[in-house]
């Protein structure tokens, strides 16, 4: 059968990705079939979550990691735990890596290890599709009655308590709750007026939300997302090296797309 000249240099491109792929693969190194425990929350659309479709464990970091693994020769366990305790949990060597678009920054760094930066991304004032109140930050904070949903340790609530509102992490108009998750449902049910959301997070919200949700305003602020280790943690070099040679060869940004935009709760 004849193949179009698309059909042609689709396949092509396949071709040379498959063998770009090969290729980066073959320089890593070898973790000769070794168990890695790897940890999430399973409540950070669209990088963990559960699918309501199938109801199993999903997302751009679970697709990454076992990737990571399978270019590394070495064989994936998954394990759930609470936001708040997984830094902690990483750090005492209960869990291999861990994951949870956990922002890169020195507070951290006193306590685990990072990989380098898998995504880079921006925060965002995530609210009802039909709100009008406010629309940046110093409109948000000047209006008393309005509050914020925040996960309690997160970039998210930082962000909410020094690039929105006073400064101080007991204002009464930030809202706490167990799981990022649990702030946008109490958004859509009208208990707190926004979430600050990076932009990967918003758009998996939004899309599992159709009508419901919008982000408003410019970005506040930029963060990079990296895996943590328990410190001196002999995986860290080897994730780097398959990182970045997923970020060569497109596979990071076949991910972006796959759960970015082809995803559809």
């Amino acid at each position: 059968m004849r193949r179009s000249l698309a059909a042609v240099l689709v396949l092509a491109l396949a071709f040379a990705a498959a063998a770009g792929a090969q290729s980066a693969s073959a320089k890593l190194p070898d973790l000769k079939g070794r168990t890695i425990v790897a940890v999430t929350e399973n409540a950070y659309t669209p990088l963990n979550f559960v699918d309501p479709k199938t109801g199993k464990a999903v997302g751009w970091e679970y697709d990454a990691v076992n990737e990571i693994a399978k270019r590394l020769n070495a064989k994936v366990v998954w394990k759930i735990t609470a936001w708040d305790t997984m830094i902690q949990a990483v750090r005492d060597g209960q869990f291999d890596v861990g994951m949870d678009g956990i922002t890169i920054n020195d507070e951290r760094r006193k306590q685990v290890d990072f990989s380098v930066p898998y995504m880079a991304s921006q925060q965002y004032m995530l609210v009802r599709a039909d709100e009008k109140r406010f629309s940046d930050p110093a409109a948000f904070a000047k209006d008393p009655k309005l509050l914020i949903g925040a996960q309690g340790g997160t970039t998210n609530f930082y962000a909410a308590v020094y690039d929105v509102l006073d400064g101080n992490e007991q204002n009464p108009r930030i809202k706490l709750f167990e799981t990022f998750g649990a702030s946008v449902q109490a958004l859509l049910a009208g208990d707190v007026d926004m979430v600050l959301t990076d932009a990967a997070s918003s758009k998996g919200y939004i899309g599992a939300n159709p009508g419901k949700l919008k982000t408003v305003g410019a970005p506040i602020g930029k963060d990079e997302f990296g895996f943590i280790f328990k410190p001196g943690s002999d995986l860290v070099k080897p994730f780097n090296a398959a990182i970045e040679a997923m970020r060569k060869d497109g596979t990071l940004e076949r991910l972006n797309t796959k759960w970015f935009f082809e995803y559809k709760p």
